[in-house]
């Protein structure tokens, strides 16, 4: 299958990330501190840091970094989430911001959320694999350390994915998901 290009998916040209399962997306390693990803971000533009709201008692404190190109204010690139016990654990791509980041040659970062399904279900069917569902019902990719997000742009619901391992106390990627996501979509242009 032919990696689509950011013209395909209709989002400006903002560079390329690789994702590793388990490992880390572009220069962020899960695990790191949030002094290492403030300085591995540095790449990317400028990163802001901030406490998370402690919504759920069993998770250590959690810190979000917020990545944002240039040095003008500008909507983040890349929100990073770091807890206290584990390190970093999580790394969302904005839908319009963000690099690209791709699994198995289907970019998933900005992507209409209907044409990422079939992108998705094609792929499934040319490797006699899999892919799985969001409990919103968005397709992506059959790894768990993938969560495809749902972000309004204009009248669009783009991908917002979350490249994630699992928290301290939690029992899945999705159980993982950082309270800041789920209140995520807010419209942007």
């Amino acid at each position: 299958m032919a990696f689509k290009t950011e013209a395909d998916s209709g989002v400006a040209d903002r560079g390329e990330w690789s994702y590793a399962p388990a490992v880390g997306v572009g220069p962020l390693r899960f695990g790191m501190t949030v002094d290492e990803v403030v300085e591995a971000a540095q790449v990317l533009g400028q990163a802001k840091v901030s406490d998370c709201a402690r919504d759920h008692a069993i998770f250590s404190p959690t810190w979000k970094v917020e990545v944002r190109r240039g040095v003008a204010p500008s909507p983040p690139a890349v929100t990073a989430y770091v807890s206290q016990a584990v390190g970093l654990f999580c790394i969302a791509a904005d839908a319009v911001h963000g690099p690209q980041v791709g699994h198995d040659g289907i970019s998933l970062v900005g992507r209409d959320l209907s044409e990422l399904e079939s992108d998705a279900i094609a792929y499934a069917e040319a490797v006699d694999g899999h892919f799985r569902y969001t409990p919103e019902g968005y397709a992506g990719p059959d790894d768990p350390g993938v969560v495809v997000r749902g972000q309004l742009v204009g009248q669009v619901l783009r991908s917002r994915p979350l490249f994630m391992v699992t928290r301290d106390g939690a029992n899945t990627e999705w159980d993982s998901m950082p309270s800041e996501e789920y209140r995520h979509g807010q419209s942007t242009t």
